[in-house]
C-alpha cells in the first residue's frame, strides 16, 4: 500500500466515525456499553464498524465487561452476517477502581445477554496462553479466516499474535490498548506494535481514546 493509499484509508476511517455519531441509535447503545469500559466511546465505534464491514470472523482477548464485545456484536449483527466470535476473558474481581466488580466474568456475560447477544458470540473464560483455549480457538477459525482481531489484556499482544497469526486474514483489522497509556502496559505494548510495524507486519492507520492502536495486519506471501 502507498503513503497516499495509507492515509486515505485512516480519512476514512475518521469519516465513519463521524457518520455513526450522528446514528443516534446506535450511538446510544455504545454509550450505555462505554458506561462498563476502560475504552473509549470512538473505539467503540470503530469496533462495531469493523466488525461490520469485516470479512472473516472475530477473536478478542481481554474482553474485560464485556463493552467491546457488545459494540462488536452489534456490528456483526448489523452486517446482516454469521461470523465466528470468540471472546477470552480469564476473569477475577477487581477492586478499589470505578469499575470494580466481585466477578468479572459473571458481569461480561450478564452484559452480552442483556445486549441480547448470547447466542452470538462465544466466551470462553481463561488465559490466552492454556493449551485448552489456545485449542479452542484453533477450532473455531481455519486458516486466515480472522478478520477482526481485539487485545486488551496484558502487556504481551505479540505472545498472542504470534500464536495465532495463521489465523490472521491479510488485511484484519488490529484494535490494540494500551498503546498510549499511563499503565505500566503502555511501553511494553507500544514496543511490540512498533516491532511488528517496522517488520512490515502492521499498517498503522492511528491513535483513538486514550491511547488505543488501531490499524491492519499484512500477512507475508
Amino acid at each position: 500500500m502507498s503513503p497516499g493509499d495509507q492515509t486515505a484509508e485512516c480519512l476514512e476511517l475518521m469519516e465513519r466515525l463521524i457518520e455513526y455519531r450522528y446514528d443516534k441509535p446506535l450511538h446510544h447503545q455504545l454509550m450505555k456499553a462505554a458506561d462498563y469500559s476502560m475504552l473509549s466511546i470512538d473505539v467503540l465505534v470503530l469496533v462495531h464498524h469493523m466488525a461490520k464491514v469485516s470479512d472473516g470472523g472475530i477473536l478478542e482477548i481481554g474482553s474485560f465487561l464485556g463493552a467491546s464485545t457488545v459494540a462488536a456484536g452489534l456490528g456483526v449483527r448489523a452486517s446482516g452476517q454469521r461470523k465466528q466470535f470468540v471472546s477470552i476473558e480469564v476473569g477475577g474481581r477487581l477492586k478499589d477502581h470505578k469499575l470494580a466488580t466481585r466477578d468479572i466474568f459473571k458481569d461480561l456475560t450478564k452484559h452480552v445477554e442483556r445486549a441480547g447477544l448470547l447466542d452470538s458470540v462465544t466466551l470462553i473464560q481463561g488465559s490466552s496462553f492454556d493449551e485448552k483455549i489456545i485449542a479452542a480457538v484453533n477450532d473455531r477459525f481455519g486458516p486466515r479466516e480472522i478478520g477482526l482481531f481485539i487485545f486488551d489484556a496484558d502487556a504481551n499482544v505479540r505472545r498472542d499474535i504470534d500464536r495465532f497469526v495463521d489465523r490472521f486474514a491479510d488485511g484484519c483489522w488490529m484494535v490494540i490498548d494500551d498503546y498510549i497509556s499511563a499503565t505500566n502496559k503502555a511501553g511494553p505494548t507500544r514496543a511490540q506494535v512498533d516491532e511488528l510495524t517496522s517488520e512490515g507486519r502492521l499498517r498503522p492507520l492511528g491513535f483513538y481514546g486514550w491511547g488505543t492502536w488501531v490499524g491492519r495486519w499484512i500477512n507475508r506471501s
